[in-house]
């Protein structure tokens, strides 16, 4: 038998196999999305209300405005049909050339075919053709409310994005080339990561983002060392090990949100914000909250306040011996340690010494990007689903969030994965992105009706166990920290709330990068530097004016500030006392639990 034989034997039996796995991947797939969740047509998508009043504003054009209508269309046409013919006499000639002005560069066609290649280049050139008609077409319509024209031009980038020539296997070059590199091995590979996904999320698809298997919490990722002294149904409160010989008098508590883990601020020990205030002297505690299940439904924003917030500061003060603590709130956690501390005022509670607010909005006047999400069709439809399942699946959670930055966190990912081939990067952030928690059911609708929707704190007040409270009366000393280029929470929403609070003392710094990245920056990479402003905590534009721009974290001044509200020294505390025996080594048991819904 010749080496030509034996070449075409081994593929025949290469093929073969792949082949049997494809076969058998196909009846596993089939068997995952049988098990698919009833759909809920009101989270696929918008409401009838946007399709009706987008339709109306663009038959008014029609009627008002032919000619606007007639000369976009001619116009998209016309560049479609001039770039099919040009394309045409360059095939003819047997040569294929760039468009003279491609426009910005687009990270999507690294691949040289796609100017390289007659195929692929006419397929990029259209594509871009159309998107840009469709962007015009909806920038051209007027007399469209303002929100209904957000959403239109979001859900119009949403499609503009599917429709990529990069998504589909037979317009990607690169996923081509693989496939015939590997023999067509990497679309086996593809097909087994697809087929893994919709296994893990019970027929449904979310992208694995990182290596589920290269992190362990606790192990390499989440290890600075303390003990869970306290625990209810809600949350475990781990105290930190101290590294210092003494320690500030007023204690710390860290509220993380509870839409994702906690140890977002302990990812490794170069980078862990955890690790960072313990060796500063603090004695520091962090709430690490229970991933609920059917059983919480009925768990609100009145049960995170009582027992929750209160539970956690009446148990600090008790293992300290302190009347006082400081408190950190991060996201939601920070609205939600407003409403604690507004809550604190009417009752005339003096245990908070200070709060530093992490990304916080406490005035919904301004929702960013998730102006999108916070319309009655998509909320009502939150509602039936939370009614359904007693909570807000995290699934839904992490595909809401993965599509405001849709093209990084599903279709990048999903190519690499699912046409690629390629196993998910060992990446603790993403690790740690992909690692989310469900909401109760009537806490969730609590914070989109009466908080997002409706702004009461900012306005006429939100119910807090009986008390009418407003961002107002938040009056404790306070530094808030946001994030230049949050889009989770816009740095000007932040501000707008800092405003409003009551507090004579109030410090507001703002970091670059964003909702992540301007947070967790720890003074030793050196990399996002940070804005601080002596104007009056007023007007956004006119602070941002007079600002001061610093190289470098904003941990060290954080730290100096905090260190002014904390006390004199004292010997360091050990975890737990008499009454609060260590429960469990940190980072505790509810961080590590996982409840599919």
């Amino acid at each position: 038998m010749t080496t030509e034989d034996e070449n075409k034997n081994a593929a025949s039996q290469k093929m073969q196999e792949n082949l049997a796995r494809i076969e058998q991947l196909t009846e596993r797939m089939v068997e995952a999305i049988a098990q698919k969740r009833p759909m809920n047509p009101a989270l696929e998508g918008p409401g009838a209300d946007l399709y009706l009043s987008s339709s109306a504003a663009l038959m008014k054009e029609w009627l008002e405005k032919p000619s606007k209508i007639l000369e976009a269309q001619v116009n998209y046409w016309g560049q479609a049909m001039k770039h099919y013919m040009e394309a045409q006499e360059a095939l003819s000639a047997g040569k294929i050339a760039p468009p003279e002005n491609p426009g910005p560069a687009d990270p999507r066609f690294k691949n040289p075919l796609w100017d390289s290649h007659p195929y692929f280049n006419f397929i990029k050139q259209q594509y871009q053709i159309a998107s840009k008609g469709v962007q015009e077409a909806v920038d051209a319509i007027d007399d469209l409310d303002p929100v209904d024209r957000q959403r239109l031009e979001y859900f119009s980038r949403q499609i503009i994005d599917m429709m990529s020539p990069t998504n589909f296997l037979a317009t990607n070059p690169d996923a081509l080339e693989k496939a015939i590199e590997t023999e067509g091995e990497s679309l086996v590979k593809g097909l087994e990561n697809l087929v893994r996904d919709i296994e893990a999320n019970r027929g449904d698809l979310l992208v694995t983002l990182a290596d589920k298997d290269a992190f362990t919490v606790g192990e390499n990722i989440g290890t600075a060392e303390g003990s869970v002294v306290y625990r209810n149904r809600l949350f475990e409160l781990i105290q930190y090990k101290p590294t210092t010989e003494t320690v500030h008098k007023t204690p710390l508590i860290i509220f993380p949100p509870w839409i994702n883990r906690f140890y977002i601020m302990d990812l490794k020990p170069q980078n862990s914000l955890i690790r960072w205030i313990v060796d500063q002297g603090f004695t520091l505690f962090v709430v690490s909250w229970k991933n609920p299940d059917y059983s919480y439904a009925d768990v609100g924003l009145d049960n995170y306040v009582e027992e929750g917030y209160l539970t956690a500061i009446e148990q600090v003060k008790e293992i300290t011996g302190e009347k006082k603590v400081n408190t950190v709130g991060y996201c939601i956690a920070g609205t939600t340690l407003s409403l604690t501390l507004a809550l604190l005022n009417k009752r005339k509670d003096k245990s908070i010494n200070s709060a530093t607010f992490f990304t916080t909005l406490t005035d919904f006047s301004d929702q960013g990007e998730f102006t999108v999400f916070l319309q009655d069709d998509f909320v009502d439809g939150i509602e039936r689903q939370c009614k359904a399942d007693g909570v807000l699946s995290s699934y839904f959670m992490s595909r809401t969030f993965s599509f405001l930055r849709s093209r990084d966190l599903i279709y990048q990912p999903a190519i690499r994965s699912y046409m690629m081939g390629e196993a998910p990067p060992a990446f603790d952030l993403l690790f740690w992105n992909g690692d989310s928690t469900n909401l109760p059911g009537k806490m969730a609708i609590d914070y989109l009706r009466g908080l997002c929707q409706k702004n009461r704190f900012a306005n006429e007040g939100f119910e807090v166990l009986g008390e009418t409270v407003q961002v107002s009366e938040v009056k404790v000393p306070l530094m808030a920290i946001a994030c230049e280029t949050d889009h989770i929470a816009p740095w000007i929403a932040s501000f707008n709330g800092v405003a409003k609070m009551g507090s004579k003392d109030k410090t507001f710094i703002l970091s670059e990068s964003g909702h992540i990245a301007g947070i967790v920056n720890p003074p030793s990479k050196k990399k996002y530097g940070h804005y601080t402003s002596t104007a009056p905590i007023a007007n956004p534009e006119e602070w941002k004016a007079e600002a001061t721009f610093h190289e470098g974290s904003w941990w060290p001044r954080w730290g100096e500030w905090l260190a002014k509200k904390s006390g004199a020294k004292v010997p360091a505390r050990e975890p737990g006392d008499a009454k609060h025996p260590v429960l469990a080594d940190a980072p505790g048991t509810y961080v590590k639990e996982t409840v599919l819904i």
